[in-house]
């Protein structure tokens, strides 16, 4: 079957002498991986463009039965050459971009998904200074929009906060062995992030030792929720951005 869509690239290693396999969350058929023949000689219509981030206007041969699909033809329909010279940037583009791929399963179509990362590349691509926050709020969004999102429960008399991981909860109280203790940044963060979606949230101060830690706070929360989910390969680079932010 032809199929003409939308897709993002994830991930693309070299295939043999001259071409790539690409990993890519697709509108119409959701994560699929496409061969790209060619696309590493200089003279390929796909030299230049398949690049991890990057958006594609693709069309392919799709059959179910078939691991790898054909990818005949592609068009950028966004990419940004701030995420080639910033690494800051290109570490949080890389981050969310593992983040999403293990959201959805291989030919699991999931819209909501695919529409959130696409609007947070174009964001993240346009924005002017985005603060490495934005990658903790991301967790957040996607965890609400594949269901197990996190609930406030707590008051705003109390100066002692909890994530409770078991039942997604921030809380006066811890309820487990699996609750941390939150610090009033972290809470605040957490907070407003799950009753807003305003970017406000990203101007909290929320940054190097107090980011770091609620990231892998919410990485739990995933491996808690997400049978089989992975430590990211890119966090090496995100946590070193991290560190020079003390």
């Amino acid at each position: 079957m032809i199929t003409q869509t939308q897709v993002v690239i994830l991930r693309a290693v070299d295939y043999q002498e001259s071409s790539k396999i690409l990993t890519v969350l697709s509108r119409e058929h959701g994560k699929i991986a496409l061969i790209a023949r060619g696309a590493k000689k200089p003279k390929s219509k796909l030299a230049g463009i398949i690049e991890v981030g990057n958006i594609l206007d693709v069309v392919y041969y799709y059959k179910s039965t078939r691991g790898v699909q054909s990818l005949t033809e592609a068009s950028i329909s966004y990419s940004s050459l701030n995420f080639r010279i910033d690494i800051e940037r290109s570490a949080i583009l890389y981050g969310v971009l593992e983040l999403t791929g293990q959201l959805v399963h291989e030919n699991e179509v999931n819209i909501n998904v695919f529409d959130f990362v696409t609007k947070f590349i174009t964001w993240l691509g346009e924005e002017s200074a985005p603060d490495p926050s934005v990658f903790c709020y991301a967790q957040i969004r996607c965890a609400e929009i594949c269901g197990f999102g996190l609930m406030d429960e707590s008051t705003e008399t109390n100066d002692n906060y909890y994530l409770n991981i078991s039942n997604g909860t921030i809380s006066d109280a811890f309820d487990s062995e699996l609750s941390y203790k939150l610090n009033v940044t972290q809470a605040r963060f957490l907070k407003e992030a799950v009753s807003s979606k305003q970017r406000s949230v990203l101007q909290l101060g929320l940054k190097g030792a107090d980011l770091k830690q609620l990231i892998r706070h919410l990485d739990v929360y995933f491996k808690y929720h997400i049978e089989g989910y992975q430590e990211r390969r890119s966090d090496g680079i995100f946590e070193q951005m991290l560190q020079e932010q003390r």
